[in-house]
């Protein structure tokens, strides 16, 4: 079968692979109807993210219908239209059963990477690099897809297939931002980043009670979307300063919750930027904390602020002091799409969340190249493109 494959840094190629096959009896193989583009995977392609190996198949968000299912698949089906989620989960372990999905004990295949990175081993993550499992990405016509049962669910009738596949991960890791970052009514919040993650954080903050929702980006773009689509007011951060912005609107006060949606490679127009730049190419820093620097200040006393964007490990002038001086909390996770996904597939089925608008491009397996690229160069307009196996 033909799959997008990493060759090395900012090297893409579309190769033929060997067939999936069922490994376990909870497998299932999946025919890919339609993927995606995601920030996150940009990380990896740039070579920010360790333990990539070339011919790794990459692609972790997506929507198929199953083809195959081992014996001990009961929930689905031969022929079932399914979402399936980024992380995998064995359901079983005690992060599952506590809908901590994306810290799964059973499905990363790579244990002891994620002690000497993390102090633990995360979840398996399709295409996401050895760290993550080295399981095989979605870019591809098949996709073997392990703990069927807890990972896939199926889409309903009415809901479209560009609309359902970004349940898959980036509606599920936004309202996720909402959720944990403890958003509930007559809240004030800003989300740093207007891609698809941020839009989905700001729409479910409003859909969880918010009284007012302030989206922070420098895309035109991006920005005219999320004004258009998600109704939230938008700030451009190279047009105005962010912390005096954001108290202006907040009579004085900023943001009870402050959600950063960038994550490792974020841009600034301040001479920080530059700085943190040279240190992340010259390996002296893994990650570029712009956005969470800018939210962590301008958070309100006492607020609390929550890490969405992807983040591989260390950072410089984290600004420790305002977390302590300020009462902040702060969280973080990688997306627990179980916990979420079925709630949000009966909430687009209901008309209450649109996601249809963020697929601004759409091409063939053979031209994701392409695809990447232009996502990466935000070229177009491109806010996320959907790369179909059939074209």
């Amino acid at each position: 079968m033909k799959a997008l494959c990493w060759e090395g840094v900012n090297k893409l190629a579309v190769e033929t692979v060997s067939d999936p096959v069922l490994r376990n009896d909870q497998d299932m193989i999946v025919r890919l109807i339609a993927g995606t583009t995601c920030g996150s995977d940009l990380h990896l392609i740039g070579g920010y993210i360790p333990f990539m190996r070339s011919g790794d198949v990459i692609g972790h968000e997506f929507l198929g219908e199953v083809v195959e299912v081992g014996d001990g698949v009961r929930r689905h089906a031969v022929g079932d239209r399914v979402v399936v989620s980024s992380f995998v989960g064995c359901g079983r372990c005690w992060y599952c059963t506590h809908d901590l999905w994306s810290l799964c004990d059973n499905t990363n295949t790579n244990p002891g990477i994620g002690h000497v990175l993390f102090g633990a081993d995360t979840a398996g993550i399709f295409g996401y690099s050895h760290a993550m499992g080295g399981l095989r990405g979605s870019h591809a016509e098949y996709v073997r897809v392990p703990f069927g049962d807890y990972g896939a669910f199926k889409v309903p009738e009415g809901v479209d297939d560009t609309s359902a596949l970004f349940v898959s991960d980036s509606v599920p890791t936004g309202w996720m931002g909402a959720d944990l970052g403890g958003v509930g009514p007559g809240d004030v919040v800003a989300v740093w980043g207007c891609g698809a993650v941020g839009q989905m954080a700001a729409r479910a903050a409003m859909l969880l009670g918010a009284e007012q929702v302030i989206s922070i980006d420098r895309i035109p773009e991006r920005l005219e979307m999320t004004r258009r689509y998600i109704g939230s007011e938008v700030i451009d951060y190279t047009a105005t300063d962010v912390g005096a912005e954001l108290r202006e609107r907040t009579g004085g006060r900023g943001p009870d919750v402050c959600i950063e949606a960038v994550g490792m490679e974020a841009h600034s127009d301040s001479p920080v930027h530059l700085y943190d730049q040279v240190k992340q190419q010259l390996r002296l820093q893994t990650d570029r904390p712009t956005a969470v620097r800018q939210a962590i200040h301008a958070c309100r006393k006492g607020g609390t602020v929550f890490v969405l964007g992807v983040f591989a490990g260390a950072v410089d002038k984290f600004p420790l002091g305002a977390v302590i001086n300020k009462g902040l909390t702060v969280r973080g996770a990688q997306q627990h799409g179980q916990r979420y996904i079925p709630m949000l597939l009966e909430r687009m089925a209901a008309g209450e969340l649109s996601t249809a608008h963020l697929a601004t491009h759409t091409l063939s397996l053979d031209e994701a190249p392409r695809a990447y690229d232009m996502f990466k160069q935000k070229s177009d307009g491109c806010v996320r493109a959907v790369i179909r196996p059939g074209g």
